[in-house]
């Protein structure tokens, strides 16, 4: 998609540009076209707001701390590039004859070595692997790269005038009427103070403007006013002494605050009018600089440094990546995907070729070979995204769908989804329960559940990088920084091992399961939990619940990619001390046998490693010797060979669980040797007040003789007949439920009809 893009609006700039080249021929003799100017200045201002934008989303404390995987491949990758780059190039005659200078060559191997980190991550969102493991990486790794590689193109030009052969700026080449010497110590000096002023000043103006400004309330002009004048003159210091104003704007926004109102909404809207307006007319304005007329299609020469710029990168990237594989374990194949991915050039890099063409660093010829080089390792970005999405299908098809059959030496995965801030305390515990042994821990995607109304729709703009949208509307933006501050402050304080991602579902009823579905692919999720329709009340009853969120619940059932777990919160919210001393959560699993109740136990697996949660396992029998029992197993709509091999499961998954942690003295064990549904009914009841929690499968593919007649009786069929009991209004109101329906393919799932 991306490259007809590019293809279509290059093909109409050359187009334009032979049109305008007529006119100007029969028009203008000396060929001075002032449209063309117009049109220079337009990409030079809109080149300003994309590298400004960019710097504003760029960290740089990361240069200044330990290095982290990511920027390990940025690194390496970049290094083999270089490397290769400058050992290649000089043979290839990139550089016009007048340029003699080595630092072309190092100027052209730093190019080569950078990423278009912002074309990538557009790429990788749309091909839905923006949250995958690879495409994370990748995206990291190529902002990282893009920081490296363009702060030293800055330092470059500071030191060296590409428009005078790279010569030191010893004089100031334009003539002005100021700095006419020194001007290399005069740049650097006006940078120096730039980032001073941008990095000391920067977040004590945005700070005071942020806090005159809090969120749900409007903008003031005045303030707004202010902070893009802030802005505009911190940017102009450096430019006022000869430095490029585009590079002045990407150090403007690398040391300005990132994070606050004023920062956001200034990427929001600059990022608003680059996709809508700028790139567009940026490759127009390519196509018609670029002049693909004095392509020099028959020279052989032009090909090898067409291809060439193409497989320079290519292997520098792949060599990086192989060897970083090699330190971090990664498989070959993933490690040259992500090193194709890495190679991904973006709008910075066709404008530095256009403007090394129109300042005679390189032919017309040699421009246009870059950009086709460019256009080329965006080609095959679409069939990597594909390999990496096939491989990973092929490789683990149901560690990513249920948890029986997860890779405990992955990180576990679970896309939790809230309402609102009432489903937080739960959510709270519910993490610390779940997050197992700290290596390798967990993965939590805690998901707001937003119903998308007229209202809310009004207040919706176009989102960059993985994020599609960005909402505005100041009720919803406070309930989702509330949630957001409380389950951060929770997972640092009291939980180790978990990584904790903010997500949102903004969607109708009728189609959120989709977006939870889509959500949850994407992720890699082996586990989705959604809050019960209904919520607690004070006097201790349940509410008359949501009808549109029991509409997603019975949906997401029928449809999940995954396993599906509805939690029933009864006070599971007030325990979030768990980890206090002295306090402890009792955890009660009835396991009868089916899928659900192997995905149940193995979730309780992981719970069973808390050194605060008291772990039960009560299994139910079916005692065979009792009277009328056969009778019963007579009348149970199994079939025989469906249910021996059931029985047989559930032994071997029942005995792995037993040795692991059963007979290791870490959880209880009790057997309920029961006739009928009626007894289990019994039992369940006895089990009041006992325990804070209960974990149970859902049930609705399994008709066991212990369960028979329970469905004649349900209020709610998606909490499957013991989860229905258990939370209904006839037993404990302190007591909350853990349901867990295991992934499968069939959609024949009784109970959950629309």
């Amino acid at each position: 998609m991306h490259t007809n893009y590019l293809i279509l609006l290059l093909a109409a700039g050359g187009i334009i540009y032979w049109q305008l080249e007529r006119c100007e021929e029969r028009i203008f003799e000396n060929r001075n076209f002032t449209g063309s100017r117009n049109m220079k200045f337009i990409t030079d201002f809109g080149m300003i707001c994309y590298m400004f934008a960019l710097g504003l989303e760029m960290n740089p404390t990361l240069l200044l701390q330990l290095p982290t995987r990511e920027a390990i491949y940025a690194n390496v990758g970049m290094l083999t590039t270089f490397i290769l780059a400058c050992c290649t190039t000089p043979f290839l005659q990139y550089a016009s004859p007048k340029v003699t200078s080595k630092v072309f060559i190092l100027a052209l191997a730093m190019i080569m070595s950078s990423t278009g980190s912002p074309l990538l991550t557009r790429v990788l969102t749309d091909l839905k692997i923006g949250k995958s493991d690879i495409g994370q990486l990748a995206v990291a790794a190529a902002v990282h790269s893009e920081l490296v590689a363009t702060i030293v193109i800055s330092i470059g030009y500071a030191i060296f005038l590409p428009e005078n052969n790279f010569e030191l700026r010893r004089r100031n080449m334009d003539h002005k009427k100021y700095f006419t010497k020194h001007a290399g110590i005069h740049i650097g000096i006006s940078l120096a103070v730039q980032v001073i002023i941008a990095a000391g000043v920067g977040p004590i103006v945005m700070s005071r403007i942020n806090c005159a400004n809090p969120q749900g309330k409007a903008l003031k002009g005045s303030h707004l006013v202010l902070s893009i004048a802030f802005v505009v003159v911190i940017g102009s210091i450096s430019p006022f002494v000869g430095f490029s104003p585009v590079l002045s704007a990407f150090v403007t926004g690398v040391f300005l605050p990132r994070d606050g109102r004023i920062s956001r909404f200034m990427i929001s809207k600059v990022n608003y009018f680059l996709s809508f307006i700028f790139y567009p007319y940026f490759f127009v304005w390519v196509g018609l600089e670029a002049e693909f007329s004095k392509f020099e299609a028959g020279s052989l020469g032009c090909w090898a440094r067409l291809f060439s710029f193409f497989i320079i990168g290519t292997v520098g990237k792949i060599v990086g990546a192989i060897v970083c594989g090699l330190i971090f374990a990664f498989n070959w194949q993933e490690s040259i995907a992500l090193g194709l991915l890495l190679n991904i050039k973006g709008h910075l890099h066709m404008y530095l070729a256009i403007i090394a063409m129109k300042n005679k660093i390189i032919s017309n010829s040699t421009c246009i070979e870059m950009i086709l080089s460019m256009m080329l390792m965006i080609v095959y970005v679409p069939l990597v995204g594909l390999y990496i999405i096939e491989r990973a299908r092929k490789l683990s098809p149901k560690q990513r769908m249920a948890l029986q059959w997860h890779d405990h030496s992955q990180k576990l995965r679970i896309l939790l989804c809230l309402h609102g801030p009432q489903n937080v305390p739960a959510a709270a515990s519910f993490i610390e329960i779940s997050q197992g042994v700290a290596d390798p821990g967990i993965v939590v995607y805690a998901t707001d559940m937003i119903q998308l109304t007229d209202e809310i729709a009004t207040t919706i703009s176009p989102g960059e990088g993985v994020a599609a949208v960005t909402i505005t509307d100041n009720s919803v933006i406070q309930m989702r920084q509330q949630i957001t501050t409380a389950l951060q402050e929770y997972v640092r304080e009291n939980v180790v091992g978990v990584i904790l991602h903010r997500m949102l579902a903004l969607s109708t009823f009728a189609n959120m399961h989709q977006d939870i579905s889509t959500l949850a692919s994407n992720s890699l999720i082996s586990l989705v939990v959604l809050p019960f329709h209904k919520s607690l009340q004070s006097d201790g009853t349940m509410d008359g619940g949501h009808a549109g969120f029991r509409y997603v619940n019975r949906k997401m059932l029928r449809t999940a990619p995954c396993s599906v777990a509805i939690l029933v919160d009864r006070g599971l919210g007030s325990m979030t001390q768990i980890s206090k001393p002295g306090v402890s959560l009792n955890v009660a699993v009835i396991f009868i046998g089916g899928k659900d109740d192997r995905e149940a136990l193995a979730y309780a697996s992981r719970a069973a490693h808390h050194p605060d949660v008291k772990l039960t396992v009560v299994r139910f029998l079916l005692d065979t010797d009792a009277e009328g029992s056969s009778a019963l197993a007579g009348r149970a709509r199994v079939r025989v060979e469906e249910q021996e091999e059931e029985m047989k499961l559930d032994d071997e998954c029942f005995a792995d669980f037993y040795e692991r942690h059963i007979a290791r003295g870490r959880v209880s064990y009790s057997e309920k040797h029961l006739v009928n549904s009626a007894q289990a009914y019994s039992t369940l009841q006895s089990l009041e007040g006992q325990y804070g929690l209960f974990i149970v499968g859902r049930g609705g593919r399994v008709n066991s003789v212990l369960t028979v007649g329970m469905n004649d009786l349900e209020k709610c069929p998606e909490l499957g007949p013991l989860g229905d009991i258990l939370s209904g209004p006839n037993f404990s109101s302190t007591a909350s439920v853990l349901i867990i329906q295991q992934h499968t393919q069939r959609a024949e799932l009784g109970g959950a009809d629309n």
